[in-house]
């Protein structure tokens, strides 16, 4: 599956950015920044953790949270959110679909999630756990994305170096 759409709001970590914006790139996956951003985006830490990829990364930012919904209404959404009542596993995820994320220390507002109950989805942890790492949560969903579609557009078989199989 291509043209997935990873959307992070108000991030606040740059190494959380900085990490989803690899898997970004290393899955061609279009990375979305809502403002305000908790860190410069020149910001060190940020470039470190996303290596020397972020060449291969394509990137669009928002002013706020209304800004982007306003600009991608058309498309296909989920909430990624410890409060959904379904899992990432219950759903089937169309072309050009958007996971939205929200800032690590309080998620995304209630009342998005509310007004977008049937949209929201969580992965699965144990009673007392309040929550993955951002960027583990990105990977995780992103993945099961391209599982989805048999890992279209992905490079799925790799080789030795040194030695044939």
């Amino acid at each position: 599956m291509s043209n997935i759409n990873i959307v992070l709001v108000e991030p606040e970590i740059p190494q959380n950015t900085g990490n989803v914006a690899r898997t970004c790139a290393c899955t061609g996956a279009k990375l979305h920044l809502v403002k305000p951003l908790g860190f410069e985006i020149n910001d060190k830490q940020l470039k470190r953790a996303g290596l020397d990829y972020w060449e291969y990364l394509d990137i669009s930012y928002y002013e706020n949270l209304d800004d982007f919904l306003n600009k991608t209404n058309n498309f296909p959404r989920f909430f990624c959110t410890t409060k959904a009542k379904n899992t990432y596993a219950d759903v089937i995820y169309p072309e050009n679909s958007f996971l939205i994320f929200g800032k690590e220390t309080k998620g995304l507002p209630e009342a998005l999630l509310k007004d977008n109950a049937e949209c929201c989805i969580r992965i699965p942890m144990i009673e007392n756990a309040r929550s993955l790492n951002l960027s583990n949560s990105v990977a995780i969903i992103v993945y099961e994305v391209f599982r989805q579609g048999n890992f279209e557009g992905l490079k799925a078989e790799g080789g030795l170096t040194q030695y044939k199989w």
